[in-house]
């Protein structure tokens, strides 16, 4: 029998959540690079078409210089209708986002992309929808204080202590966190990676 040639795997992303979910099932990386492209959405581009558009644009922007192996990307954007909510840079981003998101229904979009050796490209686009109970300012300033949401798209992080402002979540957990599992390993395994 042949002996196996070796994989690798990059994570195109310096998400330490993204790379905490890819262990979870069994995923460790050979490398670890955060991929720089510009990240502003396009004029009149639709909050599904953002997200799969930077997740594939961060894939292939490793993938030029990481050929040997397969890389992995992901996007996350978090979105009320058509708007598209920021990375929460600073305090008054993750206020303006929560207010926004109280007593409200949202969607968070995240799309996953792999380029494996020799270029093939697979992406895939997973919408979860959620539902937040009315915030009191109290509970908002309380949440911001705690500093869990800068960084993160929408304001908050869903496996913090926003998990306690969740009413109703529809769709995958994983993929509101930053990666959905099910669709990464499959994506991961039709372009040949060998799954533990």
């Amino acid at each position: 029998m042949a002996p196996r040639t070796p994989q690798r795997l990059v994570l195109a992303s310096a998400s330490p959540r993204r790379l905490d979910l890819l262990r979870q099932i069994g995923l460790e990386p050979d490398a670890v690079e955060a991929a720089d492209i510009d990240e502003s959405p396009q004029p009149h581009e639709t909050p599904r078409r953002l997200a799969l558009r930077l997740a594939v644009g961060k894939a292939a922007a490793v993938a030029s210089h990481r050929s040997e192996a397969h890389v992995l990307a992901a996007d996350t954007v978090v979105a009320v209708g058509r708007r598209v909510l920021p990375k929460a840079e600073t305090a008054a981003d993750g206020r303006a986002c929560l207010r926004l998101l109280s007593g409200r229904n949202h969607r968070v979009l995240t799309a996953v992309a792999v380029v494996a050796p020799g270029g093939r490209t697979a992406s895939r686009l997973v919408e979860t929808r959620l539902q937040f109970k009315r915030l009191s300012e109290a509970e908002i300033e309380a949440y911001l204080e705690t500093g869990e949401g800068l960084g993160k798209a929408g304001g908050y992080g869903v496996q913090g202590r926003a998990g306690a402002f969740v009413i109703a979540l529809t769709g995958s957990y994983s993929a509101v966190v930053g990666l959905p599992l099910y669709e990464t390993a499959n994506l991961l395994a039709g372009l040949g990676y060998r799954l533990p």
